[in-house]
């Protein structure tokens, strides 16, 4: 009897623990509305200075473009310095395509929505996220 109720309650604690979900962070919600064409998905990252154009961010989405427009949500995101980069990966290959001369193929942008010849820069793009939740809007 004394182990059933020591189970029960251990099955109760779990059950609430797990259902009082703790935010631990703010939002980013970033918006893109002047996509070309339906086509494929839009990709973005979130990213710090040491990850910025060096792979993965610290988090990353995707999202199917819908009347060529998309919206997607950085959840629990702690505050701090970030850029974010989005990639419209048309034929789904999840890589930017580039052609011979080394030009993108695919549309891209970053948040500030800097206009920059040559390889994007984290200086440029970046942004504090601080004691509030965040609206972006990234054009490409």
């Amino acid at each position: 009897m004394k182990t059933l109720t020591l189970i029960i309650a251990l099955v109760v604690s779990v059950n609430f623990s797990n259902a009082q979900e703790t935010k631990t962070g703010k939002t980013i919600t970033v918006t893109i509305e002047n996509i070309t064409n339906n086509n494929g998905s839009v990709i973005l990252g979130l990213h710090t200075k040491d990850t910025f154009m060096k792979g993965q961010g610290v988090k990353s989405a995707e999202s199917k473009i819908v009347d060529g427009k998309i919206t997607v949500t950085f959840k629990n995101v702690k505050a701090g310095s970030y850029a974010i980069m989005a990639l419209h990966d048309e034929n789904e290959n999840k890589r930017m395509d580039f052609q011979e001369n080394g030009m993108p193929k695919e549309s891209y942008g970053m948040s500030n929505n800097p206009m920059s010849y040559g390889p994007p820069q984290y200086s440029a793009a970046k942004f504090e996220l601080k004691n509030e939740d965040l609206d972006l809007k990234i054009v490409f």
